[in-house]
């Protein structure tokens, strides 16, 4: 197995549990960090190039106006997943699916014969329909069930994760 990590992370206004908190790394980035070090696996973040808002309200609105348009938010970069056979996708929970980014980054690269490990930060939500998503954009990849993590549980992932690999 040849791994890559592909990930999309917010940070800014987030919501958890609690209320709304500001972060300055977004919990799926600190997830994907977790998992580069059990794994030992390059990280590719996707970057937009006009990212969402950091006020949660804001980006919220955009969120849904990017997923009610189907959108493809343009990438700063699309990562070369080429030489990977295993890719580790890593995003939040927006509108019960992906965030119209890692829609972008599906949607740009071959996935044929690859393995595709979603795992998803939440509040509670779960994956949402990301898998069916992702099994949608990437017919010929083997699209494994997501892992779930809830953000307040991200800085714990590792036990998570070890499990789940």
């Amino acid at each position: 197995m040849k791994a890559a990590i592909v990930f999309f992370s917010r940070a800014g206004e987030n919501y958890f549990k609690d209320g709304i908190r500001r972060i300055s790394i977004g919990n799926t980035q600190i997830a994907a960090e977790k998992l580069a070090e059990l794994i030992d696996a390059p990280l590719f973040p996707l970057e937009m190039v006009t990212p969402y808002s950091e006020n949660y309200k804001e980006c919220v609105k955009e969120a849904v106006r990017d997923n009610k348009a189907d959108a493809r938010p343009e990438l700063k970069e699309i990562p070369d997943i080429s030489e990977y056979t295993d890719i580790f996708l890593g995003y939040p929970n927006y509108c019960g699916t992906m965030p119209m980014p890692v829609f972008t980054f599906l949607s740009s690269v071959s996935t044929e014969k690859k393995t595709i490990h979603p795992f998803c930060t939440n509040e509670g939500n779960g994956a949402g329909k990301s898998a069916e998503d992702i099994r949608k954009l990437c017919p010929k990849a083997d699209v494994k069930t997501p892992l779930s993590i809830l953000g307040d549980d991200v800085e714990n992932s590792e036990k998570l994760f070890s499990s789940w690999i």
